[in-house]
């Protein structure tokens, strides 16, 4: 799929209105599936750190809540914003809670779990916290949930889609 028609997969916002990433002012987006009460939430402040370091460069991390794994975001959409806002000073957009797997996974993770990661493996969200970059050029690399979202390959990726 080119980037083009994955920036025009419409989805829910924060506010319940219909967006698209190409409503977001940023060439390069990482997009991650997010959960409050996970072993992984702390990785909130790497992405928050993403954000400040290259948002001023056409980058944005976007969030999507899910709980579809143990339940670990139980919470309506506005207790969710309220602790990225309180406990991690969240800048980036979180929009509405979406299921990324099973049948009535988004339209959005439809088309992103055709990606293969770093080892080939398409297919399932294997838990909170996976993350897609969605480069200018269309190109989309995954990186899986344990990846802490400041690890080397996650930012030299960024950097080089963001000199496209």
């Amino acid at each position: 799929m080119t980037d083009e028609n994955l920036r025009q997969i419409p989805f829910t916002d924060a506010e319940g209105n219909t967006r698209t990433l190409d409503g977001y002012d940023a060439d390069v987006v990482l997009v991650v599936n997010v959960a409050s009460k996970c072993g992984l939430t702390p990785q909130y402040e790497q992405l928050e750190e993403l954000q400040r370091t290259y948002g001023d460069r056409g980058f944005s991390v976007v969030g999507f809540p899910c709980n579809q794994f143990m339940g670990q975001e139980p919470g309506s959409i506005e207790k969710i914003l309220e602790f990225c806002s309180t406990t991690y000073g969240i800048s980036f957009p979180i929009n509405d809670k979406v299921k990324v797997n099973g049948r009535n996974a988004g339209d959005l993770y439809k088309q992103l779990k055709q990606t293969p990661d770093a080892g080939g493996k398409a297919g399932r969200v294997e838990w909170n916290f996976e993350k897609f970059l969605i480069s200018p050029d269309g190109s989309v690399q995954r990186f899986r949930p344990k990846q802490r979202p400041d690890a080397p390959e996650i930012v030299s990726a960024i950097e080089a889609a963001l000199v496209r």
